[in-house]
């Protein structure tokens, strides 16, 4: 945030509101969204069927999962960025 921001009118606020904003999914986000699951859910069971049971085949899961909720995140949130200023960098 420049000296000029203030936490109201800064991007980073802009920011907020989109992260933290309920998105209602519309238009070609849903089957976008069962895309990424589906997608997602090949990986995890290819993973649980070839990774033997260990700590390692667990972080892969954990990321998967990780991937796919960024990923339908990205969906969800693409109509509110489109409406509010980039950021720029100070």
């Amino acid at each position: 945030m420049s000296k000029t921001e203030t936490p109201s009118t800064s991007p980073e606020k802009a920011a907020l509101e989109v992260a933290f904003t309920y998105h209602a999914p519309g238009g070609t986000q849903p089957p976008r969204f069962e895309a990424v699951r589906d997608a997602g859910k090949k990986l995890a069971e290819t993973i649980l069927d070839q990774v033997p049971d260990c700590p390692e085949r667990q972080q892969a899961w954990d990321k998967v999962q990780e991937a796919v909720m960024w990923a339908n995140a990205g969906i969800a949130r693409e109509q509110a960025r489109r409406q509010r200023p980039q950021r720029t960098a100070a």
